[in-house]
C-alpha cells in the first residue's frame, strides 16, 4: 500500500478552481493517469478466490447421490433397496459354538398400494460342534429358527427354570414328521447359567445329532438384550414408524418393504 500511496501523490494535481475548463481538463487527465497507474498489474496482484467448501444447489424434489470416497460407488437412490448388512453374535466354547443372526420380516402388497406383513422375522440360531481347540465344523451345523415369542420365554426364565421348544419345518407338508428339532434350555446345577441343547432328527438325510453349549449368566444377559432390541424390527414395526415419518427419504423403506433374503432357512434343510 505504501507503493500505491506514493504513486497517487505523484500524479495527483494541486487543488485548482473548477471554474476553468482547462483546469477541469487537467484534473481529468491527471485522474485518468492516476487510475491507470493505481490499477496497473505491476502495482496490484489479484489472487484467485479459493473456496474451502463446495457450493451446492438443492431442490426439494431432488436427492443428491452420495459417493463413498473409498469405493466410489454411489449409494442407492430413492426407490432402491438399502444396502444389505450382515450382523451376528457368536459364543465359542470348548465343545460347541453358537451364532445368532437376524432374518427380516416379509411384506406383501395390497390392492390399495399399502403393504402388510406376511411373515414375522426371526433369529437364526446356528450350532456347530467342535473338532479341536478353537475349531468348529460348520459343515455339520444345525439351525433353529427362534421366534419373538420364544425369545420372550428365554428372557423371562428364572435362574432355576427351564423351557423346551419343538419345531417341525415340514409341518403341513408331505414330509411332516420326518424332521424333528428340539431346543432345550436348562439351568446349571448351581444356577450360574444355562445349557442350550439342540437335538435334530432328520430322517430325510439320515441325521441324528445333539449339540450342547453352556451359556453363562453374563452371556445370557447379552442375548436377552439383543432379543429385546431386535423384537420390534422382526415384527416390522420400524417400517410403520418410517411410513409416518415426514422425511421423504424414509418412504423408500416402505415402498420396497418386501426384501427376500436368501439365508440358510431352517425349513429348507
Amino acid at each position: 500500500m505504501s507503493h500505491l500511496h506514493l504513486q497517487l501523490q505523484q500524479h495527483s494535481p494541486a487543488p485548482t478552481s473548477l471554474s476553468s475548463s482547462s483546469s477541469s481538463s487537467s484534473i481529468f487527465s491527471s485522474l485518468k493517469l492516476c487510475t491507470n497507474n493505481y490499477f496497473s498489474p505491476k502495482s496490484l496482484s489479484f489472487k484467485p478466490l479459493t473456496l474451502t467448501q463446495p457450493i451446492r444447489c438443492r431442490h426439494s424434489d431432488l436427492f443428491e447421490t452420495r459417493t463413498n470416497s473409498s469405493t466410489s460407488t454411489p449409494n442407492p437412490s430413492v426407490g432402491a433397496l438399502p444396502p444389505r448388512v450382515y450382523v451376528g453374535h457368536s459364543i465359542y466354547k470348548g465343545k460347541a459354538a453358537l451364532t445368532i443372526t437376524p432374518r427380516p420380516p416379509e411384506f406383501m402388497p395390497l390392492d390399495s398400494g399399502a403393504y402388510k406383513i406376511s411373515r414375522d422375522g426371526y433369529l437364526l440360531l446356528q450350532f456347530a460342534p467342535s473338532v479341536g481347540p478353537r475349531q468348529y465344523d460348520w459343515n455339520r451345523k444345525q439351525v433353529f429358527s427362534f421366534s419373538v415369542v420364544e425369545m420372550g420365554t428365554v428372557i423371562s426364565l428364572g435362574s432355576r427354570e427351564s423351557c423346551e421348544f419343538f419345531h417341525d419345518p415340514s409341518k403341513g407338508k408331505s414330509d411332516e414328521g420326518k424332521v424333528r428339532k428340539v431346543l432345550k434350555v436348562e439351568p446349571f446345577p448351581d444356577g450360574s447359567g444355562f445349557f442350550f441343547n439342540l437335538s435334530v432328527q432328520n430322517k430325510i438325510v439320515n441325521v441324528d445329532e445333539s449339540i450342547t453349549i453352556p451359556i453363562t449368566k453374563a452371556e445370557l444377559a447379552v442375548l436377552s438384550t439383543i432379543f429385546k432390541f431386535i423384537m420390534p424390527y422382526l415384527l416390522g414395526w420400524h417400517t410403520f414408524v418410517n411410513a409416518i415419518n415426514p422425511n421423504p427419504e424414509y418412504s423408500a423403506v416402505v415402498n420396497n418393504a418386501n426384501p427376500k433374503y436368501g439365508g440358510d432357512y431352517e425349513w429348507t434343510r
